[in-house]
């Protein structure tokens, strides 16, 4: 039993080396990642909202007041075209006028000429009230229309979400204004 040697394993302590410097460097590195982190998501937004903003200011404006200017426009031309009397082509009405209202008579047209002369003058300046009559209606109606067109434009105009909307709304302002410009000139011509 004298040979028996007890071999007893050999027991190693392991001792954690803690380093106070190590340590703090690896807290630096993970605030300064931390803090690289967080700006990014904050470019990440700035970039996402500059896209929101791009998106707004190219929004179309769902309205067109297109359709109605030209159906007034186009009322009020059909009024004139209908208009008897001296026309308002300048070739025929040159012609028009000059047998119409000569400066002069000679001897040989007889007196029932000269009346019927006179009957169609009365009837031209009648057709041309008329006319001018049947203008200044279409202006008045027209009016009311462009009144709620001008009013609904202006509230799209104040409510637009982006700069493409607003630039829509107030071009469509500037044809109305250039609606009534050109019924001004049509009411002046017929008038006069």
């Amino acid at each position: 039993a004298a040979s028996m040697i007890a071999l007893a394993p050999a027991v190693h302590a392991q001792w954690v080396v803690f380093d106070p410097s190590n340590y703090s460097q690896n807290i630096l590195t993970a605030a300064r990642t931390l803090e690289q982190i967080n700006n990014q998501i904050r470019q990440l937004q700035n970039e996402a909202q500059t896209l929101t903003n791009q998106a707004r200011n190219l929004t179309s404006l769902d309205f067109s007041a297109l359709g109605e200017l030209r159906a007034a426009s186009s009322a009020t031309n059909q009024l004139i075209q209908q208009g008897q009397g001296l026309a308002f082509n300048v070739a025929q009405m040159e012609t028009d006028f000059r047998r119409l209202y000569p400066e002069s008579y000679s001897a040989a047209i007889s007196g029932t000429q000269m009346a019927t002369d006179a009957r169609t003058r009365w009837t031209h300046s009648l057709e041309a009230l008329r006319t001018a009559t049947k203008v200044q209606s279409q202006a008045v109606q027209n009016l009311a229309s462009d009144e709620r067109t001008l009013t609904d434009l202006v509230n799209r105009s104040q409510s637009a979400t982006g700069v493409l909307q607003a630039m829509q709304a107030t071009n469509q302002l500037l044809a109305v204004q250039s609606r009534q410009a050109m019924q001004s000139q049509l009411l002046q011509i017929t008038q006069d």
